[in-house]
């Protein structure tokens, strides 16, 4: 067996935990030998963030990480992501490898800058949707997120000395399973890979391997990043709707609702395969191995985008037009604020919660 995290998606919360639980131990060893980043080692809390992948609702995302990059009360020593998850986490750990928080803060602006003033969603692509037309629509060419990332990630040097653990997720189209590309496999097209939406574009090719979009098996990795990263807390920012009271009246409209669907579902798999783990680390007590002791005391914080954006999911994920990503922008550092703030003053939250 290769270092995938599953074999495949309707697995994802038995088959291999046994190999995934080996794995995980061996890099929780050397980060309870090694310590946490430097950047934890100012006197900041050191933080984890899962960034979950959903077109245009990422600008929510970019937000969220402007102002936590703000923040001198924690350090982000570990993130995960698929989608347009994996691509704020890249641009995010670029900058402060470039120049520390407020360099990843202006490489996050300047990126989603150039994806609202140039993307090719703009125009028609705006007025349809991935999720709505998956077969009507034209097929892309070029990927169009890899001019930006080539200008603005060196990832030569991000694989040289990263700033923090990444953990990109893209998901093999020979069998359905999640391949997780960490720090020393982090390339451009691993990246676009984890952005390669099935109905847009053609697989990415990797080592003769063909990939799709993370978020269909992982939509962000959460269990692999609970054991292995140095935190005891996770951020999850979550940004795709989960629930549509509308009533669906046409084969466009089911067909978007199927495509949220399915890219919430990697996500309830992770959460509720992790929440298992944690209950048996738990039972394990003090005296259990260091992986289970460190799962035990793990807590989970969810920010979630459709709490913040009334209408959510009204917005087309492809509508990627600048002042749309500046309003989920500022709805997403409002967020974080408000999240700070409930952190400061209730510095140890509750147990772990299930979607």
């Amino acid at each position: 067996m290769d270092d995938d995290e599953t074999t495949n998606p309707a697995s994802a919360a038995s088959v291999g935990q046994g190999s995934a639980l080996a794995s995980g131990l061996g890099r929780i060893v050397e980060r309870l030998v090694g310590g946490t980043p430097a950047s934890a080692s100012l006197g900041r809390r050191p933080i984890a963030v899962a960034l979950q992948g959903g077109g245009a609702l990422g600008a929510f995302t970019w937000g969220v990480l402007d102002r936590l990059l703000e923040d001198d009360t924690v350090a982000i020593v570990s993130a995960s992501g698929a989608s347009a998850g994996a691509v704020n986490a890249v641009v995010m750990a670029a900058g402060l490898a470039a120049g520390g928080p407020e360099e990843a803060r202006r490489q996050l602006d300047a990126f989603w800058r150039e994806v609202g003033t140039t993307s090719p969603s703009r125009g028609l692509m705006a007025t349809l949707s991935a999720f709505a037309m998956p077969f009507a629509m034209a097929r892309m060419g070029a990927h169009p997120l890899r001019p930006p990332l080539e200008q603005m990630v060196d990832f030569e040097a991000l694989r040289a000395a990263a700033p923090l653990d990444l953990m990109i997720a893209a998901t093999r189209v020979r069998d359905g399973g999640l391949r997780l590309f960490r720090n020393s496999e982090i390339t451009l097209d691993g990246v676009l890979a984890s952005a390669c939406l099935p109905m847009l574009h053609d697989p990415i090719m990797i080592d003769g391997e063909a990939y799709w979009d993370g978020g269909l098996s992982a939509n962000p990795p959460l269990r692999a990043l609970a054991m292995e990263t140095a935190a005891d807390d996770i951020l999850l920012v979550q940004i795709l709707p989960e629930r549509n009271g509308d009533i669906l009246r046409g084969s466009a409209d089911v067909a978007r609702r199927f495509g949220e669907i399915a890219f919430s579902t990697a996500l309830h798999s992770e959460v509720a395969a992790l929440a298992d783990l944690q209950t048996l680390s738990r039972e394990a007590g003090r005296f259990g191995p260091a992986l289970a002791r460190k799962l035990g005391r793990l807590r989970l914080h969810r920010l979630v985008a459709e709490r913040s954006v009334p209408d959510l999911a009204e917005i087309n994920p492809l509508q990627a037009d600048l002042p749309l990503l500046l309003r989920l922008r500022e709805a997403g550092r409002a967020a974080m604020a408000e999240w700070l703030a409930a952190a400061a003053a209730s510095p140890v939250p509750g147990p772990m919660p299930r979607l």
